[in-house]
């Protein structure tokens, strides 16, 4: 099974958060996806790359590679140019800047926001205005960081890497769009989680149903990249702990108070501990599952502060997800078995109910460092959270699954 967050982070942060970590591997290619002569691509592109809310091909995967090839041109063009011009900043003498601050380094960070499309024109200004205040949220938000108006010397210097990174990236990521699994390309119904995005987006007849923020696994016990299909919702669920959490952190815990277990809700059963269900149960009030070889799942959390983070990698390799009970609500809701007073008795009992879904739902977990949104058509640029982007020695390659 699968180890759950580390016990010890209960005590650390007074709350309780679990998940499961193994080693990384790779998906095997499919490669006849996405290539010049897939007519599946070229016949949901359009001109413009995205289409309005109300289409049934926004969320259609298999537009994703043609996204990026557009962000692509864009990118290579700006290198051919010369637009993409260094901001000149002395680390030594830097100072975060704040709104209404003004100066050169102003006027360049204003000229790279236009290059970049956080924004529209380019005013020359020097003053850090609110045009630019908007343009710099903006920014944030497409590289995954936190949305302040703050401008730090670490957020220059990543305006400073060069172009040729950003398209790097995108290559990168549009050969990855060659590993998603091939009844997902064209799929109408589907989760999808990106891991370095820490977002799941529910997609269903095509559109956007449900979006939430996640954590996962930490960097040495990372969440896995595969695909499965969701069968099972599981409410008030036990959290069974795992051995090596019993023998190297609760034994000890115990020795030094023996009312540890009663203390956190938990009980020996059948020579194993488990945590009982309730609002303070490590996985929350609800889990999801999905077979996969990893014993990977998605859950609830009590954990509520620590989406607050801009790096969310906290788990042993589950994935935690902060909207976990509005999930639950909407993978159930065209379902007569269970209507929202139901699930809300379900979620807070103190017995565990499975409810076996009628419809199972494809599920994706990938990672994707640069991702085209499916309605605005901006290009989204994250952390590289498990060093994936990087060259890796051929021998450690391995294949995760088919």
């Amino acid at each position: 099974m699968r180890q759950l967050n580390k016990f010890i982070l209960i005590i650390a942060t007074g709350f309780v958060f679990t998940s499961f970590g193994f080693k990384n591997k790779d998906i095997k290619s499919n490669n006849n996806l996405y290539s010049k002569e897939n007519p599946k691509v070229q016949n949901n592109s359009d001109s413009s790359g995205v289409k309005s809310k109300s289409s049934r091909e926004v969320y259609l995967l298999s537009r994703q590679y043609d996204r990026l090839e557009a962000a692509l041109e864009k990118y290579q063009k700006i290198e051919r140019k010369k637009l993409w011009k260094k901001i000149d900043i002395d680390s030594a003498t830097y100072k975060e800047l704040k709104p209404f601050d003004s100066g050169a380094v102003v006027k360049q960070i204003r000229e790279r926001l236009f290059v970049d499309g956080d924004l529209k024109r380019d005013s020359k200004s020097d003053l850090y205005d609110e045009e630019l205040m908007a343009g710099v949220l903006n920014y944030k938000k497409r590289y995954g960081l936190t949305l302040n108006y703050k401008l730090s010397f670490e957020h220059i210097k990543q305006m400073n890497e060069p172009v040729s990174e950003r398209i790097k990236t995108i290559q990168l990521n549009m050969e990855r769009c060659r590993l998603i699994p091939e009844n997902l390309i064209d799929a109408r119904d589907y989760i999808m989680v990106n891991i370095p995005a820490y977002r799941l987006l529910y997609v269903r007849n095509g559109v956007n149903e449900f979006v939430s923020d996640v954590f996962v696994g930490t960097t040495w016990s990372e969440t896995e990249i595969f695909s499965s299909n969701m069968d099972k919702v599981v409410f008030s669920p036990y959290w069974n702990v795992p051995q090596s959490i019993i023998d190297n952190e609760l034994k000890l815990n115990m020795a030094r108070d023996k009312n540890y277990l009663e203390d956190n809700n938990m009980e020996w059963n059948g020579g194993k501990v488990r945590q009982k269900p309730g609002p303070k149960n490590s996985l929350g009030l609800v889990k999801f599952l999905f077979p996969n070889p990893f014993d990977i799942y998605m859950h609830d959390t009590p954990a509520k502060s620590l989406f607050q983070f801009e790096q969310r990698t906290f788990s042993h390799g589950c994935i935690n997800i902060k909207e976990a009970k509005k999930l639950a609500h909407v993978i159930l809701k065209d379902d007569p078995d269970w209507n929202d007073e139901m699930i809300d008795n379900a979620m807070n009992g103190e017995k565990e109910t499975t409810c076996i879904l009628k419809n199972k739902i494809p599920i994706y977990i990938g990672y994707f460092t640069s991702w085209v949104n499916e309605e605005t058509g901006e290009i989204y640029f994250y952390p590289d959270v498990y060093q994936k982007d990087k060259p890796q020695p051929e021998e450690t390659k391995s294949v995760v699954m088919e």
